[in-house]
């Protein structure tokens, strides 16, 4: 992805292929997307874009601090609500956390579950439907520019049928990772 535009344009393809896949019963539709890569790699930056193109309004806060953060799309003639987990596990360091917090039961309901640093929560985990490593090519140059003005690459890795079928709409749109 060369710039941010290419990061929000990837977003917004994950988004509409998301918001097509079938549900049987209002608030049926849910998958698990981990996102991976190191500090600074963009992985917040793309939660904010694809929670922008899901409908989300208001303010969108990273939850580094307070290990997760809920988000709602508002139910349309159409369509039912859409609860939206944002999880991030950089600061996890205690497995009691992950009872203490509910953190099982957040994963085990309805809705979306963006999780960042999902390495930091090994073994807790349930197994995502779609893996996004996000990471910058290593600078040859060491008067280079900021991680800011560097090229990122984006791997999607499908690991259900969930995430078989996004990233099949994915790569049928021909969005660029």
């Amino acid at each position: 992805m060369r710039d941010e535009a290419a990061t929000q344009a990837l977003a917004s393809t994950l988004a509409t292929a998301y918001a097509a896949l079938p549900t049987q019963s209002p608030g049926a539709r849910g998958a698990i997307i981990e996102l991976h890569g190191n500090l600074g790699a963009g992985k917040t930056t793309f939660v904010r874009h694809l929670l922008r193109a899901l409908g989300v309004t208001g303010r969108i806060k990273s939850p580094t601090y307070a290990v997760v953060e809920p988000h709602e799309v508002p139910a349309t003639a159409i369509r039912p609500a859409l609860p939206i987990w944002h999880f991030d596990f950089y600061r996890f360091k205690d497995p009691r956390e992950w009872e203490d917090a509910g953190l099982r039961d957040l994963y085990a309901s309805p809705g979306l579950k963006l999780t960042e640093w999902p390495e930091q929560a090994e073994g807790l985990l349930p197994l995502p439907d779609l893996e996004i490593t996000l990471s910058t090519p290593p600078s040859t140059d060491h008067d280079a520019a900021s991680v800011g003005d560097t090229a990122r690459q984006a791997t999607l890795t499908a690991r259900s049928a969930v995430g078989a079928t996004l990233l099949r709409a994915i790569t049928v749109s021909g969005a660029k990772a």
